[in-house]
């Protein structure tokens, strides 16, 4: 017989040549690092200290996790400005899902902006915004204004009835958004939340009829109140029932719509904090006090200031159908007054100062409470 030849087998190259072939790759050993008794280990720092080296740590990390995120096929990395419009670019299909709500505060919100120097004005509507004469002085219209024997009056009825309203709305939201929470029945709990949500579509022209009836001299509040033995009033002639029903009316129609924001911010609430909670003995009350309100107060603080942020903004239709002769004293407030001025007695120049001095005021209001807010509990919109 023949003697058997034995095959010798060549390395396989690979990309990178011979040398890191599987038969050339080095073998690792693990050498353990061993210290004597009594020694301490070398500290590794970086900037110095060893906060100050992890922070620098961390910083460098998600500089070159930024990087690998712009890097695209055939392209430098991108830095600074140009990381900015990589970003727009690689998202321009986000960007158009914004691009109608752009649009809408742009032209409904700060393409009128231009009108406002009419405050400045004494305008004639011939000659046009930029035609008209400046005021002499510059403020004259503010002064007129202030001056005038019904500002206190308004500006009293309008601080008033707005603080009233959300004194009484905005917890009536978060104490309904706690209630559905705890609902354990999954039907029961989506009726009740659709039942208390749909008054909200009830347009504010309806809502001021079905006032009218329930509560004028033959409606249903006297028909239940002559089953008592209660003589008939005339409820919407009082002065003193003119808040009372602005506001609760007000309750009804949006504290389901509001409640919507807190019942979201309640679904995040991890239930092990509940489990932990029953295991400890806590009851529901206590629960819903020390877990489910902690949890939703940033929440409840960032509505609270875009809340008090348009407190002197009311809803002027509803004032407005509401608002009869009788009732004109506690009724008129800054929207009313301005709509009477500048459409029924068409003092354009006069009218737009008042409404620049209320926007000014919910301005002074926003930064103001959200200052406020950032100081005492870290949580505010800027």
């Amino acid at each position: 017989k023949e003697p058997r030849r034995e095959h010798h087998r060549t390395p396989r190259r690979t990309p990178l040549g011979p040398r890191h072939s599987p038969e050339a790759a080095p073998q690792l050993i693990y050498k353990p690092n061993i210290r004597k008794a009594g020694t301490a280990a070398p500290a590794k720092r970086l900037g110095g200290t060893s906060k100050g080296g992890t922070t620098q740590l961390m910083e460098t990390e998600v500089k070159t996790r930024r990087k690998i995120q712009l890097r695209m096929p055939g392209r430098r990395t991108a830095t600074g400005k140009n990381a900015s419009l990589l970003l727009i670019k690689r998202n321009k299909v986000l960007y158009l899902f914004i691009l109608p709500a752009f649009l809408y505060f742009l032209i409904f919100s700060y393409v009128p902006m231009y009108g406002v120097q009419i405050a400045f004005k004494d305008f004639v509507a011939s000659k046009g915004f930029s035609g008209s004469p400046w005021a002499t002085p510059l403020l004259k219209h503010f002064y007129t204004f202030f001056s005038s024997v019904n500002f206190w009056g308004i500006l009293g009825n309008t601080l008033k009835l707005s603080l009233y309203y959300i004194a009484a709305s905005f917890p009536a939201a978060v104490i309904l958004a706690l209630m559905i929470n705890e609902v354990k029945n999954v039907h029961f709990k989506k009726a009740v939340q659709n039942i208390t949500y749909l008054p909200y579509f009830v347009s504010t022209v309806v809502l001021v009829g079905m006032i009218n009836l329930f509560f004028s001299y033959n409606g249903l509040a006297n028909n239940i109140g002559a089953l008592f033995g209660a003589e008939p009033q005339m409820f919407l002639m009082k002065d003193s029932l003119f808040d009372d029903l602005y506001v609760w009316s007000g309750v009804w129609q949006a504290t389901g719509y509001n409640a919507v924001v807190f019942i979201a911010a309640l679904a995040g609430v991890s239930p092990d904090l509940h489990e932990a909670a029953t295991i400890d003995g806590a009851t529901r009350f206590q629960r819903i006090i020390h877990i489910n309100i902690p949890a939703i107060m940033p929440t409840i603080i960032i509505m609270l200031i875009m809340t008090l942020g348009g407190v002197m903004n009311l809803s002027f239709e509803k004032v407005l159908l509401m608002q009869t002769d009788s009732n004109t004293a506690v009724s008129e407030v800054i929207s009313t007054y301005v709509y009477k001025l500048g459409i029924q007695k068409a003092q354009y120049s006069l009218s737009t100062a008042v409404g620049l001095f209320n926007n000014a005021i919910n301005l002074i209001l926003l930064v103001a409470v959200n200052k406020i807010s950032s100081k005492l509990s870290e949580t505010s919109l800027w």
